[in-house]
């Protein structure tokens, strides 16, 4: 879909500065709604590039790195934390999409964010919300990690992952020592399933390059005591999908069926073969499983036609009620 796009900075409530991009569908189509796009750990506002152009629909998006990442300032030593996450998510929407319904998207971390943000921010999740979608994330049980590895294997894995965060957050370089080719393998490894793009490969490594150590080793400890299904009352009665490849390592599939457990009325699809990048691997089918929640958002406004900025169908306290959600069994796309 061509777009305009714009990029900006945004200075977060504590002065962090955040850097923010902006699209405007090409041609003066104007859209009512606002797609905004929260990427995960260790990686930057570049994970949705191949979401963004297979979105078959005009759609105005908003996308960011979030702190410690991209070209976004690092974390302080008391902010790597989701709760921190969710506040720059809630006012990147206030000040980058001030008005109109928004329909959220988050990867990994970036779907944690958006748990949070419903969790601190639940007014705004009412108000303003017409979509959510969770693309390989997990509301909690994430101290347990084991990348996939059975018995003493996987227990190790843990502990080298505990060990790793301690190590990040004492390390004072400004870059992680990992050349080009070790932080492919890695990524190949570790988040990719079978057979990914080399350039996705490259893409998602160079994006690890590029976080600030110290911001990573904080926010994994925050994932490590992420606990956020009690949050997801809050996103009951708005339309959501929950997408999920069956490779996975680093957040295996059983977390996204206890996300889709506590939101029974969401859309849940596995996608067969992938690992945890779907943003890459699967780009088509996450696509166009947001563009869903997007179609369906824009014609409740249209639906509502009073110039609100509310999902059309929002009760009295401006919760959405729509028609548009379905459920569906775990399906390739």
């Amino acid at each position: 879909m061509p777009t305009v796009t714009t990029v900006t900075t945004v200075t977060a409530s504590d002065g962090t500065r955040l850097a923010v991009e902006t699209g405007e569908p090409a041609g003066g189509a104007g859209s009512p709604v606002t797609l905004v796009l929260v990427h995960g750990w260790t990686q930057d506002r570049r994970t949705w590039d191949r979401v963004v152009g297979e979105l078959a629909s005009p759609v105005r998006t908003v996308r960011y790195d979030l702190r410690g990442h991209g070209d976004s300032e690092p974390a302080g030593p008391e902010s790597a934390t989701i709760d921190r996450l969710a506040d720059d998510l809630a006012e990147v929407i206030a000040t980058q999409a001030p008005s109109g319904p928004v329909v959220l998207a988050g990867h990994s971390m970036g779907g944690m964010t958006i748990m949070a943000l419903a969790d601190r921010h639940p007014d705004l999740v009412a108000r303003r919300v017409a979509g959510a979608a969770f693309v390989a994330t997990s509301s909690g049980n994430m101290d347990h990690l084991t990348l996939g590895f059975p018995g003493a294997l996987g227990r190790g894995a843990a502990r080298l992952e505990r060990r790793l965060a301690k190590l990040l957050v004492a390390y004072r370089r400004d870059r992680l020592p990992v050349a080009g080719p070790f932080a492919a393998l890695g990524s190949r490894l570790l988040v990719f399933g079978k057979r990914p793009r080399k350039a996705d490969v490259r893409s998602v490594a160079d994006q690890l390059r590029k976080a600030d150590p110290r911001s990573l080793g904080g926010f994994q400890n925050a994932i490590s005591l992420h606990d956020r299904a009690a949050a997801l009352s809050a996103l009951a009665a708005v339309p959501t999908v929950v997408l999920a490849g069956d490779r996975d390592r680093l957040i295996p599939v059983e977390h996204a069926e206890a996300i889709a457990e506590q939101l029974p009325d969401a859309r849940f699809v596995v996608f067969p073969g992938a690992g945890h990048m779907i943003t890459q691997e699967r780009c088509t089918g996450v696509a166009e499983a947001i563009g869903v929640l997007v179609t369906g958002a824009v014609a409740d406004a249209a639906a509502a036609g009073n110039g609100s900025g509310e999902p059309a169908g929002a009760t009295a306290d401006g919760a959405a009620e729509s028609p548009h959600r379905s459920r569906a069994t775990p399906a390739s796309t």
